[in-house]
């Protein structure tokens, strides 16, 4: 890794609870993650991982087999990542709380997000920590306050950690420490049994303000902080394509920050890739989609900036004439891993909504001669059907062989589950708007016969 790089460690985020990839996609992608300057893997495994016994009822449709789990580490391994698993403790836990068995441990017995803390069940809070009857209760008590419903809770979960995995420090985002006083936090000792995450994934960052946040951590006596910035997933909760201009800048401002910050405490830096926003959200940019973004924000930390010379770097290693960062346009899809996902995506996402606007509300014949009102009588003049039927069927072959093309590219990397997700939520509506034109023509063709 550069010297110019702040950050010892440079770590990808696969976020698995939305459009996990094959086991076969993540050997091709692992050596690129490696060579582009990541040198750790953070996995979110959430459903995907292959629980036995009473947690058996967790495990997704599709979730990795032991042997797939092992496949993945010694993949990790054999390119010199190195994984720490991201285990929800503290928020976004609806694949377990969604299911009747564990739904008596809601912390709100209506919303499926958060664990009731005073369960003996449960070692968890999240981010209705406080509005449980029981929670309520306790909270009344005089000597109680929510800082310390939140500490006494994270130093119980890691506490349990470090009894079973003695060698294993606990990484927590800071969401709950950033907002609570130097005097407490010094006092609860939390700062010996874990150590915080800050995360932050817009472009104009205070940076300052987080040198003042890093400098409180130090104060109150963390020996060690972890950053988190993002390269996809943190720009709109159904994003089919990534701002990479976005990204860009805000892993610019994290080297901003650590170079102001106290560079002994920096362990290093998450690039987190959200595929959901949390479980039953729909999926935001595909791993394939992203991978451009990820390319460019991992050579930028590692070179201490984004210049000429890394946009060469990072074209070799996409295998991309010319990466275009400001828009989504570019002028090659690539060589990399998915490339063909990330070619054909472009493609619909541009392209195909567009396209059919196009033939449904600006062209003459068909909005001066086969209206919303035309359609529902039937009615239409017979030279017309030669204006518009022949585009109309031209459109739907073309379409329909591009999403075919990507179906077929999507399988290859993804599930049937998520695959069926993507096309029915960013193509389906279009081209059934399409069809249902056609069908129309039809049922007028036939009413005059």
């Amino acid at each position: 890794m550069s010297s110019s790089s702040p950050f010892r460690m440079q770590l990808v985020h696969l976020d698995l609870k939305g459009a996990p990839p094959k086991v076969l996609y993540l050997a091709e992608v692992f050596p690129l993650f490696h060579a582009l300057g990541a040198n750790g893997i953070l996995i979110e495994y959430e459903d995907m991982f292959p629980y036995e016994g009473p947690l058996q009822l967790l495990k997704a449709r599709h979730a990795y087999s032991p042997s797939e789990i092992k496949e993945i580490l010694h993949l990790a391994r054999l390119h010199e990542l190195e994984v720490i698993p991201l285990v929800q403790t503290f928020g976004h836990m609806e694949f377990v709380l969604k299911h009747e068995k564990f739904s008596h441990l809601r912390e709100v017995e209506l919303f499926p997000n958060a664990l009731n803390p005073h369960k003996e069940e449960s070692l968890a809070l999240v981010y209705y920590l406080g509005e449980g009857e029981m929670s309520k209760q306790w909270l009344q008590k005089e000597q109680n306050n929510m800082v310390k419903l939140c500490l006494t809770q994270m130093k119980a979960i890691a506490s349990q950690v470090l009894i079973h995995h003695p060698n294993v420090k606990p990484i927590v985002w800071d969401d709950m420490l950033r907002g609570i006083n130097e005097e407490c936090l010094t006092e609860s000792g939390i700062a010996q049994l874990v150590e915080p995450m800050i995360w932050d994934y817009i472009e104009d960052m205070d940076v300052h303000g987080k040198v003042l946040l890093m400098d409180k951590y130090r104060k109150c006596g963390f020996p060690k902080l972890w950053v988190a910035s993002a390269f996809k997933g943190a720009t709109g909760v159904n994003q089919s394509l990534t701002i990479i201009s976005h990204h860009l800048k805000n892993n610019i401002q994290w080297l901003k920050v650590a170079d102001s910050g106290p560079a002994e405490m920096l362990q290093g830096i998450v690039l987190t890739g959200w595929q959901r926003y949390d479980h039953f959200s729909v999926l935001c940019e595909l791993l394939p989609v992203g991978i451009p973004s990820l390319a460019v924000c991992l050579q930028a930390l590692k070179h201490g900036g984004y210049t000429d010379n890394v946009k060469n770097i990072v074209e070799k290693y996409l295998g991309m004439s010319n990466l275009e960062i400001n828009s989504f346009m570019s002028e090659s899809s690539g060589t990399f891993p998915g490339s063909d996902v990330f070619a054909l995506i472009t493609q619909i996402s541009f392209h195909l909504r567009h396209s059919v606007d196009e033939l449904l509300e600006r062209n003459r014949y068909v909005t001066g001669w086969f209206s919303p009102y035309h359609r529902k009588r039937k009615m239409i003049h017979p030279v017309m059907i030669q204006h518009i039927h022949p585009d109309a069927i031209s459109l739907l072959t073309r379409w329909n062989t591009v999403i075919q093309e990507l179906q077929a590219a999507l399988e290859r990397i993804f599930y049937p589950d998520a695959v069926e997700e993507w096309l029915e939520e960013n193509t389906h509506p279009t081209i059934r708007k399409l069809q249902q034109l056609l069908q129309d023509l039809d049922a007028a063709i036939a009413a005059q016969s």
